[in-house]
C-alpha cells in the first residue's frame, strides 16, 4: 500500500491536510480578489482622470483605502507561523477585586471580544459562565472558532484596567476596575498532550446562578483540577456530563500545552499563574473613560481616543501592533 493510501487511512492526518488545503485555497482566493480589485480601481482611476470626474475619483480613493487595509492585514496574517497560531482558541475572562464594578467590567470585555469575533466571521461557543452577585460576570470561558483565531488573540493575555464613573455608585465617583484575560490554543489531535488522570481531581456539580441562555441547568457540570499545576477548568454548557467532561479535558490540555509553549518561548511571565493579584500586576492595556477618553496598550504604546469603537470590538490596531512587535 502506498504512503498516500496510508495517510488517507488516518482520519486525523487526513482532516489536518484537508484543513490546510482549505486554508491555502482561501488565501489564494483572497489574493486573487485583491489583485482583481486593484486592477479595477486602477482602470477606474484612469477613467475618472480622463473625464475629470471628481465623484468617481472619491469612490476610487475609498476603494484603495479599503484595499490597503486588507493588504496590511494579509501581510500580518502571513506572519502567523507559530505552531498553533492557526488554531481555534479558548478565551477566559476573570473579574478582579472590586465586586460588582470588576464583574461588570468582565462582561464588557466579553462583549468586546465576541463583537470582534463576529466582525471577523469567527464562531463563538460558550464553555463556562459564572454570573456576578449583582451584575456582570465573575468568570467566563468562550471558544472562538476560525482560522488564526489563536494567532490573532494570543497577545491579549494579561490584566485589563478600566477607569470610569461608576454606574453603581450613587455618588458618581470615579472607579478603577481590573479583569484578567487568558488566551489558550485549542489543541487538535495532531499534538499529543499527556495528562495523568491520577494527577487530577474531577468534580461534578449543578450549574449555579441564573445562568441565562448559555447555561444548561442540570447536574452535569464538570470541574477538573490539575493538582501539580493548580489549573482549574470547568464546563457546564453541554447537554451531558460526558460532553462537559470531554470539553473540560480539552481545555486542560490547551492550558498545559500553553505552559510548555511559553516556556519554550521564554515568556512564562505571560501565563495567568504568574500574573499575581488581578489588579496592579501585569497590566497590558488601560481603558480610560473618565476624565478623558483613551485606550492605550502599555506594551506597544498604541492608543486611540475612540473608546466606544474599541469596546464595540474594534481592537485590530492593538492586535496588529502586538503581532508586529513580536515579529520585529
Amino acid at each position: 500500500m502506498s504512503s498516500d493510501a496510508n495517510l488517507w487511512n488516518d482520519p486525523q492526518k487526513a482532516q489536518k491536510l484537508m484543513t490546510e488545503k482549505t486554508n491555502l485555497e482561501d488565501g489564494l482566493h483572497h489574493y486573487q480578489e485583491m489583485e482583481k480589485n486593484w486592477q479595477e480601481s486602477k482602470d477606474l482611476a484612469e477613467l475618472a482622470d480622463m473625464e475629470n470626474d471628481e465623484a468617481l475619483l472619491d469612490d476610487v480613493e475609498a476603494q484603495l483605502t479599503k484595499l490597503k487595509e486588507q493588504t496590511k492585514r494579509g501581510e500580518l496574517e502571513a506572519l502567523l507561523s507559530g505552531e498553533v497560531d492557526k488554531n481555534d482558541t479558548f478565551l477566559e475572562i476573570h473579574s478582579g477585586s472590586g465586586g460588582t464594578e470588576a464583574q461588570d467590567w468582565a462582561e464588557m470585555l466579553l462583549r468586546m471580544y465576541t463583537r470582534w469575533a463576529e466582525a471577523h466571521k469567527y464562531k463563538v461557543e460558550y464553555i463556562e459562565e459564572e454570573e456576578g452577585d449583582v451584575a456582570g460576570l465573575k468568570s467566563v470561558t468562550i471558544k472562538i472558532i476560525g482560522h488564526n483565531a489563536y494567532g490573532w488573540l494570543k497577545s491579549e493575555t494579561g490584566v485589563h484596567r478600566l477607569v470610569r464613573i461608576s454606574p453603581f455608585d450613587s455618588g458618581a465617583r470615579r472607579h478603577t476596575s481590573f479583569a484578567s484575560v487568558g488566551v489558550y490554543p485549542v489543541i487538535d489531535d495532531t499534538i499529543n498532550i499527556e495528562v495523568n488522570e491520577a494527577d487530577c481531581r474531577i468534580d461534578t456539580y449543578r450549574a449555579s446562578g441564573a445562568g441565562g441562555q448559555h447555561i444548561n441547568k442540570t447536574d452535569s457540570a464538570v470541574r477538573i483540577t490539575h493538582i501539580p499545576t493548580g489549573i482549574v477548568v470547568q464546563c457546564q454548557t453541554q447537554r451531558s456530563q460526558f460532553q462537559n467532561k470531554e470539553a473540560a479535558w480539552n481545555m486542560l490540555k490547551a492550558r498545559l500545552y500553553e505552559i510548555e509553549l511559553k516556556k519554550r518561548e521564554a515568556k512564562a511571565e505571560e501565563m495567568r499563574e504568574n500574573q499575581g493579584d488581578n489588579g496592579w500586576g501585569y497590566q497590558i492595556r488601560s481603558y480610560v473613560l473618565q476624565p478623558y477618553k483613551l485606550v492605550k496598550d502599555l506594551r506597544t504604546q498604541v492608543e486611540t481616543s475612540d473608546t466606544k469603537a474599541v469596546l464595540d470590538g474594534d481592537i485590530d490596531l492593538f492586535l496588529a501592533a502586538s503581532l508586529a512587535a513580536k515579529v520585529g
